[in-house]
């Protein structure tokens, strides 16, 4: 039998996040609108790049795409009320899971003291037959053990003082979502964020390089499933 209960609304009883996620335009296929609604609502959120993204536009040269990618995040973040965009220049495409990583993000983490951590999806597939990138896989899974080794004050300990005040986890675009985010009043501004990835859409092509009716889309299906015009889910772990 299938669970047609609808997935509860997100906690939002909370006042900072740390969004981590591999490049630029992750946070803005989904989640921007999100945080659009957050930061309206008084909330502190800070962004961490993994990477700039430099190597997202195979037709331009990374050194060129670098600089590019990293203003046209910070534009995009502009619009949903996010001024702290953090960078930690690891090689896109090539992000390598282990100590090094879950350090930086530990450290991260312990800099900000979020009450939650945004992310996105960690999951090999977005659901059906699709194969995530192995960026989002490998800086969604040091997220998750970031959290705990923050939390530590014997693991990293010269990656600051411990920080144990993460409440949990929201992980966007999971194929296993668990709660939702109205962002009825705030899709525009989703949107708006996306566009404002001007020159990677151009060279995107297909769907997914129409922000208006891609975002859209995807928030009206979620939206129907929770009762609302518009929605975005969240795996939560923690």
């Amino acid at each position: 039998m299938t669970d047609t209960t609808p997935l509860p609304a997100l906690a939002e009883d909370w006042t900072t996040a740390l969004a981590i996620v591999a490049h630029p335009d992750d946070m803005e296929y989904g989640a921007a609108s999100a945080v659009a609604r957050w930061t309206r609502q008084g909330k502190r959120i800070t962004y961490l790049l993994v990477t700039r993204g430099e190597a997202g536009i195979a037709t331009m040269p990374p050194a060129e795409v670098g600089p590019l990618r990293v203003a046209e995040q910070v534009a995009g973040c502009a619009v949903v009320g996010v001024d702290d965009v953090r960078f930690l220049d690891h090689p896109d495409g090539l992000v390598e899971p282990g100590l090094r990583l879950r350090r930086d993000l530990a450290a991260a983490i312990r800099d900000v003291r979020p009450d939650v951590v945004l992310t996105i999806n960690h999951r090999d597939s977005w659901g059906g037959p699709s194969w995530n990138h192995v960026d989002h896989r490998v800086v969604g899974t040091a997220v998750l053990d970031a959290v705990r080794d923050a939390a530590n004050p014997w693991v990293f300990d010269d990656a600051g003082p411990a920080w144990d005040g993460v409440r949990f986890v929201a992980v966007n675009g999971s194929p296993q979502p668990t709660h939702h985010v109205d962002v009825t009043d705030t899709i525009h501004l989703g949107v708006e964020s996306l566009r404002c990835h001007r020159v990677y859409l151009e060279h995107l092509g297909g769907d997914m390089a129409d922000p208006d009716t891609f975002l859209r889309a995807g928030a009206a299906e979620a939206g129907r499933g929770v009762g609302v015009e518009y929605a975005t889910v969240y795996e939560v772990v923690g």
